[in-house]
């Protein structure tokens, strides 16, 4: 590896570096040897990642050959090596005076970043370089247990309080290995991530947590995400000591916001009753122990004797404190709806009246530890503690340090907070829990009020980090700009700062301003346009002609989810969407994380399908596509900008944030040390601009365009905010026409000069928020298949051959926005049965578990503009769905078909996905994955006990199970089961029935539609032989079958039946695609709006079996496969036949000859 020498330190690099990735270092040793800090901005694509690591490490390491050359020197006296001065061992570029007398003072790095994915990324950088140090990354307990009965707790607190009182008292035997183990070398001498460290825990049988925190003393690098820095609470956890640490900050443009939130609070009247309701529990368990007590005569041992160290009298006083915290709230008198706002100081006279103060701090908080370990360690399921531990982090939070001695705690408490503003508004909620005491609080009818004491100042924690004894911080992103005013909300001094220009040619960017649209209407999202007829249309419009000219991917970035909401009603109405789609598909970006996955993992095959003419992407400034995920190369070759996003002037929170740094910059001689309200008003719409147009480069060979529609961009302030390596490139339009001139002129030499980029193996996965982040990542490079699909946006592959140009620009069905990837020659084996669907579903999505199942269905809701809109009113003519219910049968142990057995999995998850909550859901795919891999039927019904065993509605579920159990463990099942429900499930002797054959399956049964589906009167010849040896009564030996020519009682009864599952809308559009079908014989137009219709809800699926009738023979091959990847199924050799309602005549509906001339077989059931 090259070896580059700046300001006297050597530092290897995996490459020779650019000329700013050099400047980039030499900025980052300026702030390592002065112990200075720094705000470094350096774009995406510039390897900050890389200059950052090699620099710091370089550094580190060379303190260290400085101790090792002066241990020799003072060892030798310098007589080893005479003829070379001791002073220049080690080839020391920090002084004497800097350098640490021994190893163990060597500064340590605390890296940090927003989210694990991210720093999952930095570690994979790591790996790459020349650099093997010690390495730690700190993680939560919900992250990094894998003790089973901690990680079935349902909240984050429940996990720590069990695997607090487990560690305590050394029941957990992954803990009691720590120690042990913790010296290995398989477990520290590795760089590992968040993910490779509990792997290997569960395979050493060692506590990933407690392991981190081991590795901690001894790491030279520390990984985090950047709350556990910036929260005193998350420090005070992980012990995390900052005594002569460099800590670096990647991603930086979010500090600001993680710094004010880290700080601030909401407490609820939720909050509060919950709290109150828990004490309630625990003093009601103690006042009947205590009376079982003196009925037996049995001596006073107090609460001890349960665990809780918490005499009966301090639990009243606890209720009591709460209860005045409540009535305090309450009685503050609100001018209207607006709330009322008072200064930081008063949140310690409101505690103060419930007697929370300094002194009794304490006391309190110990109090509620143990309620809330109590209540934690107990066998209650429902019991809720979230109140009381809101309750215990807000008082630390008030009472964060203990005021001096000599200075009362109101006073101290009033220089402390001046940060703060206490804000008391209505609960928009309108929920108030009642409770049945004698001791209740405010009538409930009342609306109750929430408490919010917000911080305003992100400096406050900077500061707090600063008096830490940090050496230096580095505050580093692609998108900071502009410094002076970002240096400024810090409120700690920056003297190192940079503004790194890109490593790309001028040719490979183009930037414009574009005030008006094609019709010459003024572009604008100011509040009093953005939502007119003419700005609206206009935009639309220009969208449409730049979809034109800009190849591949194209991102539209919206200022909030309700201006692109409304504007994309406005062009479904208006037709604009449907002339856009007939360029380039939409998909739009939803509010919940759930759906995003789904969403961009289509975009991205869009994008990467052969033949394809690209993709929109539509999303929101400061939204998930904006932060951190990759758009490089054809994903994103152009970005439009739709308006400036400015926070909403009319919150609460932002007017008080404008109103406190006014107030600061008013106050003498501060006023340089503070933004206005109104400079810190635009810096926060231009930071969110700067991130969405980092999207479009990405790396050194990548090229991309930028459109900032909106006329407010013309003047010379919003210009000056854009990142100093865009503001050369800008060219501000007067009229529309010359953009799309020269933006085609700008793609067509840009493709020309530029290398076209290497197909890889995977395209990239979003890089969203933690928790379930990385549950969501998907691996949709167009050399993989995507999961299979239920549903039209998650690609179909036997509707992707169809012939190019079969969607004609003036097709009824041209809005149906068909997304289709090619499938492998080698057809992927579908999944047996509910474990090894289970793990089929963790191998396709990276450990998201079975709730994927579900998530297949609905993607299709969030994916494109076009298919979303119809889905939705689909959706509306239907109705909701209804719930699954299991029906046991009497002989579950035989050996069903895989595909029999896939559907039933399917469905049996469904229906438990239904009755259970998402936590308790987790429970369950974590029990069966457990299953799996141990092989364990105890372990298995003692995590699942709980879940269905409370609930007498829910034993058929538990009793359900029994038929995807493994055979050896059926009847240990079956007594399992009889004990829990009372009930078991039908196990017997193996039957030996003559030639083969079986008794009846245990079937999923569906309410009302879907049961329709699995009527033998109805379907199945109604009752009647399945399968004829006689050839089909076809009436006509040859030719293409249509409408007409099938029985008229079969047709109309088909049509009713699609009239009511789907509505009249569905109906009219099923109708019309079957007569367009009938006179151009395109399969591929008719079968995607079949499709689209009849795979949303399982209860429909017979309905696209029986379309069957209708399909030609030289497209049943087509149609088969289709149904069998649209139902998850694997292609039978001899084709299927669909389940089909019959007419009363014995022929069969025409359609379904094999295209070899022989009898296809029966259908498997779902």
């Amino acid at each position: 590896m090259p070896k580059i020498s700046l300001g006297g330190v050597t530092v290897d690099f995996p490459f020779p570096p650019y000329r700013c990735q050099e400047e980039y270092m030499a900025k980052v040793l300026e702030c390592l040897q002065k112990k200075v800090n720094g705000i470094l901005e350096s774009p995406t694509g510039t390897g900050k990642t890389l200059c950052l690591l090699c620099t710091t490490l370089a550094w580190r390491e060379q303190l260290r050959d400085t101790i090792s050359a002066r241990k020799i020197a003072e060892r030798t006296q310098g007589e080893l090596f005479p003829e070379q001065a001791s002073s220049s061992w080690g080839v020391a570029a920090s002084t004497a005076s800097d350098a640490p007398a021994c190893y163990e003072d060597l500064p340590k790095i605390i890296y940090a970043s927003r989210t694990h994915s991210q720093l999952t990324q930095v570690i994979s950088e790591l790996r790459s370089t020349s650099y093997r140090p010690r390495v730690c990354v700190l993680g939560s307990r919900d992250q990094l247990c894998i003790h089973p009965e901690v990680k079935r707790q349902e909240s984050n607190h429940l996990q720590i309080h069990l695997c607090r009182r487990k560690v305590s008292s050394r029941t957990c035997h992954f803990y009691n290995n720590v120690d042990e183990k913790s010296l290995e070398q398989e477990l520290v001498t590795p760089i590992l991530d968040i993910e490779d460290l509990v792997r290997s825990g569960n395979k050493h049988k060692v506590c990933p947590y407690y392991l981190s925190r081991n590795l901690k003393q001894q790491a030279d690098i520390i990984f985090m995400p950047y709350n556990y820095l910036l929260d005193p609470k998350s420090r005070r956890a992980h012990s995390i000591d900052l005594k002569g640490t460099v800590v670096i900050f990647d991603e930086a443009h979010n500090v600001e916001k993680m710094c004010e939130e880290s700080a601030s609070f909401d407490l609820t009247p939720q909050d509060l009753a919950s709290g109150l309701d828990a004490i309630d529990q625990v003093l009601e368990e103690q006042t009947r122990a205590a009376q079982q007590r003196e009925f037996y005569l049995e001596p006073d041992v107090g609460l001890g004797g349960s665990g809780l160290n918490v005499e009966l009298e301090d639990m009243a006083k606890l209720k009591m404190i709460l209860l005045r915290l409540e009535g305090a709230i309450d009685a503050i008198v609100l001018p209207g709806d607006t709330g009322v706002t008072k200064p930081g100081s008063y949140i310690f006279q409101l505690f103060a009246e419930a007697q929370i103060t300094f002194q009794t701090k304490a006391c309190i908080l110990a109090s509620l530890d143990q309620v809330i370990q109590h209540l934690a360690g107990g066998a209650r399921v429902f019991t809720n503690t979230v109140g009381l531990q809101k309750l215990a982090d807000i008082i630390q939070m008030v009472f964060n340090t203990n005021p001096p001695e000599d200075e009362p705690g109101s006073m101290w408490g009033q220089g402390a907070s001046k940060f703060y503003k206490v804000h008391i508004h209505l609960d928009s909620g309108r929920r108030r829990v009642q409770r049945s005491d004698a001791w209740n609080a405010a009538a409930p009818t009342k609306q109750g009020k929430v408490l919010s004491y917000w911080c305003f100042s992100p400096g406050h924690s900077m500061q707090e980090l600063v008096s830490q004894g940090v050496r230096s911080i580095i505050l580093t992103s692609g998108t900071l700009a502009p410094l002076s005013s970002f240096a400024l909300e810090m409120q700690i001094p920056f003297p190192v700062c940079l503004e790194n220009p890109h490593v790309i040619d001028k040719h490979q960017i183009w930037v414009g301003v574009i005030p008006r649209g094609p019709d010459g209407a003024q572009l604008s999202s100011a509040f009093d346009k953005r939502f007119s007829k003419e700005c609206l249309s206009s935009l639309g419009k220009a969208l449409g002609n730049l979809a034109r000219v800009v190849p591949h991917g194209l991102l539209v970035f919206f200022p909030s989810y309700p201006v692109m909401e409304r504007s994309l009603e406005f062009w479904r109405a208006g037709d604009f969407a449907r002339r856009v789609e007939e360029t380039k598909p939409m998909f739009v970006e939803p509010r919940s994380k759930g759906g995003f996955s789904e969403v961009i993992g289509a975009y991205y095959a869009k994008v990467a399908s052969p033949g394809s003419g690209g993709a929109i992407f539509l999303a929101v400034c400061r939204g998930k596509a904006s932060e951190g995920l990759d758009f490089a190369d054809g994903n994103g070759r152009g970005v439009i900008v739709t308006g400036l996003p400015y926070p909403p002037r009319k919150d609460p929170r932002v007017i008080l944030k404008m109103q406190f740094l006014d107030e600061m910059r008013g106050r003498s001689g501060t006023r340089g040390q503070f933004l206005s309200g109104q400079e810190w008003y635009r810096q926060q719409a231009s930071r969110a601009v700067n991130q969405a147009i980092g999207r479009v480069i990405r790396h050194r060979q990548d090229f991309g365009a930028v459109f900032l529609c909106d006329h407010r961009f013309t003047h010379a302030d919003a210009r000056a905010q854009l990142p100093s390596w865009v503001r050369p490139f800008v060219q501000v339009y007067d009229s529309f026409g010359p953009v799309v001139r020269d933006v085609a002129q700008f793609f067509r030499v840009a493709q020309r000069m530029m290398p076209a980029p290497a197909p890889s193996a995977a395209t990239p996965s979003p890089a969203l928020g933690d928790g379930a982040t990385t549950a969501g990542a998907l691996s949709l490079g167009p050399q993989f298949p995507p999961r299979r699909a239920r549903s039209l946006d998650v690609h179909v592959p036997s509707l992707q051959r169809r012939p190019a140009g079969s969607l004609t620009a003036g097709a009824s069905d041209s809005s149906l926005c068909l997304e289709y990837q090619q499938e492998p020659a080698l057809t992927r084996l579908r999944p047996r049965g509910l474990l090894a669907a289970l793990e089929s579903s963790e191998q396709q999505t990276e450990g998201s578990g079975a709730t994927a199942i579900l998530g297949e269905e609905q993607a299709c809701r969030r994916s494109t503009l076009s298919l979303q809109h119809e889905k939705r009113l689909v959706d509306e003519q239907r109705g909701g769905r209804k719930r699954i219910k299991l029906v046991s049968a009497p002989h579950p142990q035989e050996a069903a078909c895989p595909s029999d057995q896939a559907g039933r999995a399917k469905l049996f998850m469904a229906a438990v996905k239904q009755v259970l909550s998402q936590a308790s859901f987790d429970v369950f795919t974590r029990a069966l994955r457990d299953y799996k891999h141990l092989d364990d039927l105890n372990h298995l019904t003692a995590c699942l006990g709980p879940l269905f065993t409370e609930d007498p509605g829910k034993h058929s579920l538990l009793r359900g199970l029994y038929q995807f159990v493994r055979p050896h463990h059926k009847q240990q099942f079956e007594e399992t089961c009889r004990r829990l429900t009372g009930q078991g499930c039908g196990y017997g002797p193996k039957p030996s029935l003559p030639g083969g054959a079986r008794g009846p399956d245990p079937k999923l049964t569906v309410a009302e539609g879907a049961a329709g589906q699995l009527d033998a009167s109805v379907h199945l010849n109604q009752g009647g032989p399945h399968l004829s040896s006689r050839p089909p009564d076809t009436g006509e030996p040859s030719g293409h079958p249509g409408v007409g020519q099938l029985g008229q009682p079969t047709v109309s009864t088909y049509l009713a039946d699609v009239r009511r599952a789907l509505g009249s809308e569905g109906c009219s559009q099923l109708t019309a695609a079957l007569t367009t079908y009938k006179k151009d014989d395109n399969y591929a137009k008719v079968a995607a709006v079949v499709a689209a219709l009849t795979t949303s809800r399982p209860e429909d699926f017979q309905l696209l079996h029986r379309f069957g009738m209708f399909v030609r023979p030289h497209h049943q091959r087509q149609f088969r496969q289709m149904c069998a990847d649209l139902m998850g199924q694997p292609t039978p050799c001899g084709g299927t036949r669909p389940l089909e309602a019959q007419d009363t005549g014995p022929s069969r509906p025409l359609g379904w000859e094999s295209t070899h001339g022989s009898e296809a077989p029966a259908s498997p059931g779902f």
